[in-house]
C-alpha cells in the first residue's frame, strides 16, 4: 500500500512521483544519486545530514530547506530557501510549508522557523510530512490525503498524540515515523495504530529499528 512513499528509518522518507523526492536523508546505505529535490525540515543532525545528502543528490537536485538553516549553504547544490507559511513550486513539484515547533519541550523553538511540508502532487493528493513537532493550532488544520506523523515523544509528540492529531485533521492515510531509532520503540506503532480512529488507514513503513 502507497508504494511510492519508503521510509528508510527515523523521519527519512522517499517519494517517487513525477520528480524523486527525499525528505531528511539520514542514514542512506547506497549511493544512489536520484533525488529531484531534497526537503528539510530543520538542522538536527538526523534531519540534516551532509553525508547522505551526498548520497542521494545530483547535479541538479535542489535542496528546499527553512531560511534558518545555514548549514545547507555549502554542500554545492542549489537551494531554496522556504518560511513557515510559504506556497511554492520546484521542478514543477507544488508544496505548502507549515510550522514545526513544540510547545513546551526546548528542542524545536518555534523562533528557529522550522518546518513541515505538504506536497501536492496530481496523482496522490496532499502528502504531509509534519517534520518534528508537536500539535499546534498550525496542523490542526492541515488538509491532507496522506499524512506521516512523528510518534517517538522525547523530541516531538508521542503515539497517543499523534494518534489525537490524526483524528483532527482525517487523512485517509497516516504513516508513523520518527520512532525505533533516535526516539521511541518499535511498539509505539502498534500504540499509535489502535488509538487511531478506524476511518483512517494506518500504514507502517518504517523499515529498520
Amino acid at each position: 500500500m502507497l508504494d511510492f512513499i519508503e521510509v528508510n528509518t527515523h523521519s527519512s522518507i522517499r517519494l517517487e512521483l513525477d520528480q524523486v523526492l527525499y525528505v531528511d536523508p539520514f542514514h542512506i546505505e547506497h549511493e544512489s544519486h536520484d533525488a529531484d529535490i531534497i526537503f528539510i525540515t530543520h538542522s538536527h543532525y538526523d534531519h540534516l545530514s551532509p553525508d547522505d545528502i551526498r548520497k542521494v543528490s545530483k547535479t541538479d537536485t535542489v535542496l528546499v530547506c527553512p531560511e534558518s538553516v545555514r548549514e545547507a549553504d555549502n554542500l554545492g547544490l542549489s537551494i531554496l530557501k522556504v518560511g513557515t507559511h510559504d506556497q511554492r513550486s520546484v521542478k514543477g513539484v507544488e508544496f505548502e510549508t507549515i510550522p514545526a515547533y513544540n510547545k513546551l519541550k526546548p528542542f524545536h523553538p518555534r523562533s528557529k522557523g522550522w518546518i513541515g511540508y505538504i506536497i501536492n502532487s496530481r496523482d496522490q493528493g496532499r502528502i504531509y510530512i509534519a517534520g518534528d513537532t508537536d500539535i499546534t493550532d498550525e496542523n490542526k488544520q492541515v488538509k491532507c490525503r496522506i499524512a506521516m506523523l512523528p510518534i517517538g515523544g522525547t523530541f516531538t509528540i508521542d503515539a497517543k498524540q499523534a494518534a489525537k492529531l490524526a483524528n483532527i485533521i482525517k487523512p485517509e492515510y497516516v504513516i508513523p515515523v520518527h520512532y525505533g531509532s533516535v526516539a521511541g520503540k518499535p511498539e509505539d506503532a502498534d500504540t499509535f495504530a489502535a488509538l487511531v480512529d478506524s476511518s483512517v488507514s494506518v500504514v507502517l513503513k518504517v523499515k529498520k529499528y
